[in-house]
């Protein structure tokens, strides 16, 4: 029996490079099922590493999520009401639980949302990084783009679920669950093109947000590693440049990915939102007109501040530890899988 060349728990970095030099090393072909095998389950965690992810990002901001929406629509019950004193009343007036509601929808979302956008992130990168080189700056914006546009694509029907579910109120529920939400419209609102309703400004949006996430974090990462090394990187032989970042430094990189990218992105949030509630009552229906319509109604009813930032100052209390949670939870899983979480820095 033929002893295999490499183990499986040599770094998966290596046996891709492997793989790529099996003609030239002489392998034998079960050798070269065995890397392909590895490979392809490398792949697999991958994904399940950024699902977990994305799970533990938005189950941790869910409460905050909740709130932004009622805030963004301008529910009836909530529209006088800040932040702080929104997620109170909905305490007292529904439950504690209900600050929850619609977290149901957004698990069922958010695991192939964040696994097929981290996932094909990689993917991306790694084209663009044989295209225009490893450190090239649009390289990685144009991956993040295009990996939260893929990811979009497929989860949006689920989003708009659960904005449907989170913008109910106790007492004046409209619809009873997941599947309810999806019959519902496609019946009464146009088919199933209706589920994707205010898709053109999430794709505006989502061109921005997500190229800016993956971009600020990857440089700041890279800034990290190459001045700050001592303070905010620990040694590690497996990665790339020898070194990892640290927890409370992937947090900061996170962080700030997040609230750049969100400041950015935040109007073309509030119009998707006011489209995809726009059937939820007869008063609102002008918000699912169009997308250019909906930005156009609601400068004209409620200005900037009030209008297009409307939920704002909440957006940065939940995407700064959502951004920074999912980033951090997804590099802490390719590490405990031994996957390459490293950059190649230069030195001098």
């Amino acid at each position: 029996m033929e002893t295999p060349i490499f183990r499986t728990e040599e770094p998966l970095w290596f046996l891709e490079t492997a793989w790529c030099s099996q003609t030239q090393m002489g392998l034998s072909e079960s050798t070269v099922w065995d890397l392909q095998s590895v490979m392809g389950a490398r792949q697999m965690w991958t994904l399940g590493d950024a699902g977990v992810a994305g799970m533990c990002a938005k189950t941790t901001v869910a409460p905050l999520d909740r709130i932004k929406i009622l805030l963004q629509a301008h529910n009836k019950h909530y529209k006088h009401h800040g932040v702080f004193s929104g997620l109170l009343n909905i305490v007292r007036q529904e439950r504690f639980l209900a600050l929850y509601k619609g977290n149901g929808a957004q698990m069922v979302r958010v695991f192939p949302y964040a696994a097929t956008q981290f996932a094909a992130f990689e993917i991306y990168k790694q084209t663009f990084r044989s295209l225009l080189g490893p450190n090239s700056h649009i390289g990685t914006f144009a991956s993040g783009s295009l990996a939260g546009v893929t990811a979009v694509f497929f989860t949006y029907p689920l989003d708009t679920i659960r904005a449907r579910l989170a913008f109910q109120v106790t007492g004046e529920h409209k619809y009873t669950g997941i599947l309810h939400v999806a019959s519902s419209i496609v019946k009464e609102e146009g088919g199933p093109r209706a589920l994707y309703r205010g898709f053109a400004a999430t794709m505006c949006g989502m061109v921005p947000y997500a190229g800016l996430s993956f971009y600020i974090f990857e440089r700041m990462k890279y800034l990290c590693m190459r001045y700050l090394p001592t303070y905010t990187c620990n040694p590690c032989k497996e990665n790339t440049g020898g070194l990892v970042l640290a927890v409370p430094a992937k947090l900061l990189c996170g962080g700030m990915a997040g609230a750049c990218a969100q400041s950015v992105s935040y109007p073309f949030d509030v119009t998707r939102r006011r489209m995809q509630l726009a059937y939820m009552s007869p008063e609102t229906r002008k918000f699912g007109m169009g997308m250019v319509q909906t930005l156009r109604i609601i400068h004209k009813e409620n200005g900037v501040v009030r209008g297009l930032y409307r939920g704002m100052s909440i957006n940065y209390l939940r995407a700064i530890p959502m951004v920074a949670v999912s980033f951090s939870t997804y590099e802490l899983m390719k590490q405990t899988l031994h996957l390459d979480t490293g950059i190649k820095v230069k030195v001098g």
